[in-house]
């Protein structure tokens, strides 16, 4: 699983496929859908202050976040910690039902 930072002539994003990742079956156990939406929420969920300053253009098949490059390399370590790490996901996932979160997914 390799997450992308990718320059379009100074503008930045970071992307990776969803499915077929290590945390998936997780994801999957616990009701919700693991694609780009779901990535997408849990983001905006567990690095909120990061995820503000992101634009967002995931589809079922692939996570997309927009933004200045210092914000998305932040964003790549960050994800690179959970995203082979089905008990970080089920934490989090757990944390953001209690709170009450929709992953939107």
């Amino acid at each position: 699983m390799t997450l992308h930072l990718h320059d379009f002539d100074g503008e930045y994003s970071l992307t990776f496929d969803a499915g077929g990742l290590a945390a998936d079956a997780a994801i999957a156990a616990t009701g919700h859908e693991p694609n780009g939406y779901f990535w997408e929420g849990l983001v905006r969920f567990a690095w909120p202050d990061l995820a503000e300053r992101l634009d967002f253009d995931s589809e079922a098949g692939m996570f997309c976040a927009v933004g200045v490059l210092s914000d998305l390399t932040r964003l790549k370590t960050a994800v690179e910690s959970v995203i082979s790490n089905p008990e970080e996901v089920r934490d989090i996932i757990a944390r953001a039902g209690t709170s009450g979160f929709d992953f939107d997914d």
